[in-house]
């Protein structure tokens, strides 16, 4: 077993998972003056590359400290959007288009978690806003304030350049194996390159952002794989200008006629990969009701990922298991709406400077809610 040497004076923060969660980390530690490595097995199974980008907290109705924190990143991604833009010199493809959920009664529509945030719709106004929107639906409620990032096509690019451009090292094709520690405090992480050779590398701090992943490192996490899959159609351009928020599909409109359809949300699939039918049928069968005439719209691309989940369907942020390992992983649905303010808070808790309010805000989000010892 051969053991890398440190390259530098200061061993680096060493990032395990080169996704959406991690490149946001090693962003903003190296704003931080940080040393920063990431280490990525594969980058294009990462939830970041696979997710439909809606910026949702109100539309996907989340509530109590989740909310809160979803509530926050939101008013945070412009700022953070920008920062990226202006290190990398990519867009992000950020577009603040508001989101309606639509219903089959007002009566749904006025129970729904975050109504008292959105604007009430009746069928009359829900046509304006969504013209085509199937018969079945005779209220809604629109979110302004919610709306979406092309994660794929844009964001990860974006920030990946944002963190060249910050002088965070990467290495790909590196599946880290084992988190090493001696007496409760993380010494090393045990990696296999894209050669199959196994290395040891010095690891006094790092962050666990292996999403779906993670608890294959440690198996205290309650983190599982639920399995979505999505297409993308392409449309006229000007042919929807929000995005839908239906029960058990959405539709997400970019600015050049693309059109996200997501997700099924498969928590018996484990990691078992590829399309199936069944799969496609629900999404067509979403689709047709959202929005009768995109489903005769061209199919552009079909896809899977894995979203990270626990019990709870919310993340888990802050000091973990070991002394000096952090976590910022189990996001579910909801990681590239919360990937600002987790790299904010996660990199502040790593640096030592997190507000008393905030250190607060990371305790409903501990490991150890769930009972763990």
């Amino acid at each position: 077993m051969a053991a890398i040497p440190a390259t530098n004076t200061e061993t680096p923060v060493l990032i395990l998972g080169g996704g959406l969660m991690g490149l946001a980390l090693a962003h903003a530690l190296a704003h931080r003056g940080r040393a920063v490595e990431v280490l990525s097995r594969r980058r294009s199974e990462a939830a970041g590359f696979v997710a439909a980008g809606m910026l949702a907290p109100h539309a996907e109705g989340l509530s109590g400290a989740l909310l809160e924190l979803g509530q926050r990143s939101l008013e945070r991604i412009p700022a953070w959007v920008a920062q990226i833009e202006a290190d990398s010199g990519l867009s992000c493809g950020l577009r603040p288009c508001g989101i309606v959920v639509p219903f089959a009664t007002a009566a749904e529509r006025d129970v729904y978690p975050t109504a008292p945030w959105g604007e009430p719709l009746d069928r009359q106004a829900l046509e304006r806003e969504l013209p085509g929107i199937g018969p079945g639906w005779q209220a809604g409620l629109l979110f302004r304030q919610d709306g979406q990032i092309d994660n794929r096509r844009q964001l990860m690019r974006a920030l990946e350049r944002a963190c060249v451009e910050q002088g965070v090292r990467f290495q790909e094709g590196v599946e880290v194996l084992e988190l090493l520690h001696n007496e409760g405090r993380l010494d090393a992480v045990r990696v296999r390159d894209a050669a199959a050779d196994i290395h040891v590398l010095q690891a006094t701090t790092a962050v666990l952002c292996s999403g779906a992943w993670s608890a294959q490192l440690l198996p205290e996490l309650p983190i599982f794989p639920v399995k979505g899959q999505m297409v993308s159609l392409q449309g006229p351009r000007e042919a929807l200008q929000r995005v839908i928020f239906g029960p058990g599909t959405y539709l997400v409109p970019r600015e050049d006629g693309l059109l996200v359809v997501g997700a099924t949300s498969e928590r018996e699939a484990g990691f078992t990969e590829g399309l199936t039918p069944f799969g496609q049928r629900q999404l067509q069968a979403g689709l047709e009701a959202l929005l009768p005439a995109a489903s005769q719209w061209p199919p552009m691309e079909r896809w899977w990922g894995f979203r990270p989940c626990t019990p709870d369907e919310a993340p888990l942020l802050g000091p973990g298991p070991l002394d000096g390992l952090y976590l910022a992983t189990g996001h579910h649905r909801n990681g590239v709406l919360l990937a600002a303010i987790t790299a904010e808070l996660v990199s502040t808790c790593l640096v030592g400077d997190l507000h008393p309010q905030d250190e607060e805000r990371l305790m409903a989000f501990n490991w150890r809610r769930f009972g763990a010892n």
